[in-house]
């Protein structure tokens, strides 16, 4: 699995045992088995035991991903108690500097399995400073493959609701980093708490994609079709691929180092979006 064509991300909590098997059936590109905010103080320890279990059962189903707590004394915990070779990625949420990421990955590391050498790291930028540290966040390790948006969270510490009024500058801060470095970019520059309204949930998916988004998490099932069709192409933009890759194979076979299509020059990172599109 890329990392950069996973449009959806299915938050299972680590203790919610009924929901794991639900959860694979879904659509999702990927599960979130979650150890942090989805899961009370008290049941820490359980929910280790329990997130073992979980991904013991879904990774031959699935791909799987973990969220592991935000402090360095749980997070070791946590990636301790996990099958890091079943995994394939590593959210760590509320990140504030390299730094933050940097000890997750020699705790990564510390587990001296060889198994566990690639996995990638996303980290969860969801407060004022997390984004203003956004590309040196980015560029912090090499295990760093994707960057998350915590709207509801950056919302919270800014004192302004969770809408893409208040979150549109933050969301392009997050996103444009993530772009330059060829990373994947999972959030909303809304809330994402919308279940019942999917035509709002929509229409704050588009919006997603136009600021740069390439997926997001879903807190629940019904989210994740309309996150799997807005963060996918259209109809027409496939079409309009099609139509790409024909003009250029075209032009190759003339020996043209131009290609034109409605009056438009084509260049290279046109025919590659093209073909992104048709491959996903």
């Amino acid at each position: 699995m890329q990392l950069n064509d996973v449009r959806s991300l299915l938050f299972v909590p680590a203790t919610s045992e009924h929901l794991w098997a639900k959860a694979a059936a879904r659509g999702a590109d990927a599960i979130i088995i979650d150890l942090e905010d989805g899961v009370p103080g008290a049941l820490k320890g359980e929910a280790r035991v329990m997130a073992r279990r979980a991904i013991e059962a879904l990774a031959d189903v699935i791909p799987v991903m973990v969220r592991v707590n935000a402090s360095r004394d749980l997070f070791a915990l946590d990636i301790d108690a996990l099958p890091l070779s079943r995994l394939h990625g590593i959210l760590l949420p509320k990140v504030e500097s390299p730094e933050d990421v940097q000890a997750l990955a020699a705790c990564i590391d510390g587990r001296q399995a060889p198994d566990a050498a690639g996995l990638p790291i996303a980290a969860l930028i969801e407060t004022p400073l997390g984004v203003m540290q956004a590309q040196r966040i980015a560029t912090s390790h090499p295990r760093v493959a994707a960057l998350g948006f915590g709207a509801e969270d950056y919302a919270t510490e800014m004192g302004v609701p969770a809408d893409p009024q208040s979150l549109l500058w933050a969301s392009q801060a997050v996103t444009c980093c993530a772009r330059a470095y060829r990373l994947a970019c999972w959030g909303l520059p809304g809330s994402i708490a919308e279940i019942n309204d999917m035509a709002a949930f929509a229409s704050l998916i588009r919006l997603a994609r136009n600021v740069g988004f390439s997926g997001t998490a879903c807190i629940h099932p019904r989210q994740v079709p309309v996150a799997n069709a807005g963060f996918g192409p259209s109809e027409d933009e496939l079409a309009w691929a099609r139509r790409v890759l024909s003009a250029d194979d075209e032009a190759n076979a003339q020996g043209l180092a131009v290609v034109t299509l409605d009056g438009r020059m084509i260049d290279r990172p046109i025919v590659e979006r093209a073909r992104r599109w048709l491959r996903s």
